[in-house]
C-alpha cells in the first residue's frame, strides 16, 4: 500500500482515481494493523480525498443542464438546473426536524 501523502502533496486526481484510494485507506485503517500515528496520517489523507471528491461532484453538478426543448433548427435549448430544492447536508436549517418519538 502506498504511504500516506500530506494535503499538500497531494498530486490532481480523477474523482474515480480519489474514491480508489479512499477504498484503499478505508481497507488499511479496518484491518487495525497501522500503528496510531501511521493512522491518523491515511485519516488526514482520506479527509483531504473526500474534499477533493465533493468539490470534483460539485464542479460536475453546475456543468449539468436541463434540456427544455428544441429550437426550430434543432439545436437542444437548455438552462441551469436548478438544485436549490436539492437536500444540502451542510445546511441544517434545510434539513427536515424530528419530531421526538412518543413512548
Amino acid at each position: 500500500m502506498d504511504e500516506p501523502k500530506p494535503e499538500n502533496e497531494l498530486p490532481p486526481l480523477t474523482f474515480e482515481e480519489a474514491q480508489n484510494r479512499l477504498e484503499q485507506i478505508v481497507h488499511a485503517l479496518e484491518e487495525g494493523r497501522l500503528s496510531l500515528d501511521e493512522s491518523l496520517k491515511y485519516y488526514e489523507e482520506g479527509i483531504q480525498l473526500l474534499r477533493r471528491s465533493r468539490e470534483l461532484l460539485e464542479r460536475a453538478k453546475r456543468r449539468i443542464e436541463l434540456l427544455t426543448g428544441v429550437d426550430a433548427d434543432g439545436q437542444p435549448i437548455t438552462q441551469p438546473i436548478d438544485d436549490s430544492a436539492t437536500f444540502d447536508e451542510q445546511s441544517p436549517e434545510k434539513s427536515p426536524t424530528r419530531r421526538p418519538r412518543k413512548l
